[in-house]
């Protein structure tokens, strides 16, 4: 079905299921971990999937600040230090907006660091999906050749038959049984302590903003202009709106959330060409959090890892093709210094690394240049 420049129909569906592997993982962790509210964490991603949707017309990913979610988990947060860090998170994104100063970083920043990210991006993904696809190697490998020869079909879709078929698996191992009907879950109104700003700052904020520079706002755009060379959004919208999405959603429950490039390939690749996608998924998610919210991180947590790890491999692999329109003459060298330095240490340090190489063999032909004259 097509509302003017909607599509509604099972490509559209199985593309908006196309980053699972990012959500899944880090949902779970937010919840059985942090104790965040269900309810508001996906009610609050479900209508900011709706409006982005409605506003770019295109399938724009929404998941959450990767870096934030990992330190959150790992050192287990309490819910307000989540909801701080998302606020003071939205603060910068929208300053970063609506001064412009994210044009500027953007201008400064060349295709070849750009590159360099993306493909740190895919090689992260592809390795984290091949290990998910070895926790049930069999499972791993039949869904790799579900995606393989699904992909472009119209009507059984790659992604739509993984998902049925991980709840079939979960049905048959009796995990569905510990699902309890449903029931209605409202979106809490959260707090926020001021004390938490700078530990939520210093513990993740601080290492998520140069990724999200990269990933949520320069490489998105970029894809963006490569999938719908008609289209242009810009850094500045990229920014502004994680801004806005950040200093409203935390007030009822929600997590830090933001753009990426690899959200965007995952659910390209898996058939999302308009902004339908968003509309479903947020629907989805809306309907998940008002009458399953009991049962989410149940669920989550049950669906089966290896076929996950399959979706994560191909798209990784996805990412590096991107690498197919540098001149490898002159981006050699910025491009292994962003992607040594991401995979050594983090994208922060490769996008530092790859700009300093970039601008300094900038610097050495000018004076070579100037010399030869």
């Amino acid at each position: 079905m097509r509302i003017g420049s909607f599509q509604f129909n099972p490509r559209e569906l199985a593309g908006s299921l196309g980053d699972l592997g990012t959500l899944l993982p880090l949902t779970v962790g937010y919840i059985s971990v942090c104790r965040m509210d269900p309810a508001g964490l996906l009610v609050m991603m479900g209508l900011a999937n709706i409006a982005t949707g409605l506003i770019y017309r295109l399938p724009m990913p929404i998941e959450p600040m990767k870096v934030l979610a990992v330190m959150a988990i790992a050192q287990a947060w309490t819910p307000e230090k989540v909801y701080t860090a998302g606020l003071v998170m939205g603060g910068v994104w929208l300053l970063m907006g609506a001064t412009g100063a994210m044009m500027h970083v953007a201008r400064w920043t060349p295709r070849s660091v750009v590159r360099g990210i993306q493909i740190s991006l895919g090689v992260l993904l592809a390795v984290e999906g091949a290990k998910m696809v070895s926790t049930w190697l069999a499972i791993g490998l039949v869904a790799l050749v579900i995606v393989v020869v699904l992909r472009q079909n119209r009507y059984a879709p790659a992604a739509l038959v993984l998902v049925a078929l991980g709840i079939a698996i979960m049905a048959f191992k009796g995990q569905l049984a510990h699902v309890s009907g449903p029931s209605l879950s409202v979106p809490p109104m959260t707090m926020f302590l001021v004390r938490e700003i700078w530990p939520a700052l210093r513990d993740g904020g601080l290492a998520q903003i140069p990724l999200t520079a990269t990933n949520a706002v320069i490489a998105t755009s970029m894809l963006i202009s490569q999938y719908w060379p008609d289209r242009r959004v810009t850094e500045r919208q990229l920014s502004f709106n994680m801004g806005v999405m950040n200093v409203i959603l935390p007030f009822f429950g929600g997590m830090p959330l933001c753009h990426g490039a690899g959200g965007l390939a995952s659910q390209y690749y898996f058939g999302a060409r308009t902004g339908g996608a968003n509309v479903m998924e947020g629907l989805m998610e809306i309907v998940l959090g008002l009458f399953l919210a009991t049962s989410m991180a149940a669920i989550f947590a049950a669906f089966p890892v290896a076929i996950v790890g399959a979706m994560m491999f191909l798209v990784g692999i996805e990412l590096v093709k991107f690498a197919r329109d540098l001149r490898w003459n002159r981006d050699l060298l910025p491009v292994a210094a962003t992607v040594l330095g991401s995979l050594a240490v983090n994208m922060a340090l490769g996008f530092i690394a790859g700009l300093a190489v970039h601008y300094l063999i900038v610097s050495r032909g000018k004076k070579t240049g100037s010399a030869q004259k």
